[in-house]
């Protein structure tokens, strides 16, 4: 698959790393180093015109925390989801209350799509 990779949102991205929220800080703990059922996840990738939160290449998923930023503008989030969608992605959305309240639940959730989507070996 072809990852539709924008070089001029790197820098962005980065400081977006830099800077994470605490949800995101605690749900990269679980995601990263394949410790979610052995896929590999990416922290703010860069995709087409977007930065999305978290990215596993091989199951196409997206996974965003929806936090203070994307209250400010929901329906810039519904044309973004659209669009990345239209290009093959799949998205997984938790709030950011939710991720800090309730880890097992999200991870229980993320488990239990990548079951229902993963192609077999």
């Amino acid at each position: 698959m072809i990852v539709h990779y924008n070089k001029r949102l790197k820098k962005h991205a980065r400081e977006l790393r830099k800077n994470s929220t605490f949800s995101e800080v605690l749900l990269w703990q679980q995601l990263k180093k394949k410790l979610m059922m052995g896929h590999d996840f990416h922290r703010q990738k860069p995709i087409d015109e977007y930065i999305v939160d978290f990215f596993c290449p091989e199951l196409k998923l997206i996974i965003e925390i929806n936090g203070i930023s994307h209250m400010e503008n929901p329906g810039k989030d519904g044309v973004r989801q659209s669009k990345l969608e239209s290009l093959g992605f799949h998205f997984l959305c938790f709030e950011d209350a939710e991720v800090k309240q309730n880890m097992e639940g999200i991870l229980i959730a993320i488990e239990e799509w990548i079951r229902l989507n993963q192609k077999p070996v």
